[in-house]
């Protein structure tokens, strides 16, 4: 099976892609492209879904830039091939020939693009990173590199929906005490549980930060198994371990 690869216009020409776990080579739980190393897959398994990656993005494989994902605002700077994944939750690079990847399953694939500037950006932001401001760190670790801030292009990739995300009481009063505005990110659901619009919530947080565009593809990570992995719905189901998607951008 091929790869499935999605991609948007307002980061073109950049070579990007939200993949889905269509055309891998992993079984069970797992079945499809799971990127995760922290998983419990096979790890040989794992290596050839992100060989695949590395191929589909035109890098060598040990060009796939990752990081070992803390839900931090935390960014680092790519230069070159890693020989090991420092624990942050963002990268950017101006170096040709590095691809940038982040890994999600439920929380929010960010990739980001100054295509002028030559600089490119990726974050891992679940509500946590978001909440810290790992996106707004992205744009400014950009600008560092000689991005600009108003031609910088954003895009969240698959993720999970509202109508999917239940969250209790003590959730909600952690962004209410951020800002009393952000009850706009919640409806209601039953008794004391409400849903929360984690999409919203980070192009609400890409928009103040004053960049030239930011959207999500749309797509729901929970309600759509054939196509995407999901932590959320890995709990109910009771499996005992979930997949990884990947994301990735390269110069």
């Amino acid at each position: 099976m091929t790869l499935e690869i999605l991609t948007a216009d307002s980061l073109a020409p950049m070579r990007h892609g939200f993949f889905t776990r269509k055309g891998g080579a992993s079984s069970g739980v797992f079945e499809g492209l799971n990127c995760g190393t922290g998983s419990s897959d096979q790890t040989e398994i794992v290596a050839i879904n992100r060989a695949r990656v590395a191929d589909a993005m035109g890098v060598a494989q040990d060009h796939l830039a990752g990081v070992h994902q803390i839900h931090s605002a935390d960014v680092v700077v790519v230069n070159g091939p890693q020989l090991e994944k420092p624990r942050a939750d963002a990268l950017v690079t101006s170096t040709p020939g590095i691809a940038l990847s982040v890994l999600s399953a439920d929380c929010q694939p960010v990739l980001f693009a100054d295509e002028k500037a030559g600089v490119i950006g990726a974050a891992h932001a679940g509500w946590k990173g978001a909440q810290a401001g790992v996106l707004e760190a992205t744009v400014d670790a950009m600008c560092t590199l000689g991005a600009t801030r108003g031609a910088i292009h954003a895009v969240i990739g698959p993720s999970i929906s509202q109508r999917a995300y239940e969250v209790g009481p003590e959730f909600f009063e952690t962004f209410l005490d951020e800002d009393p505005e952000n009850t706009r990110f919640f409806a209601g659901g039953d008794g004391d549980r409400m849903h929360f619009d984690l999409p919203s919530y980070g192009l609400s947080r890409l928009r103040s930060a004053g960049i030239a565009s930011a959207e999500w593809t749309r797509h729901c990570t929970y309600f759509d198994p054939d196509r995407f992995f999901s932590y959320r719905r890995s709990v109910h189901t009771k499996d005992p371990d979930y997949g990884r998607l990947i994301a990735a951008i390269a110069l």
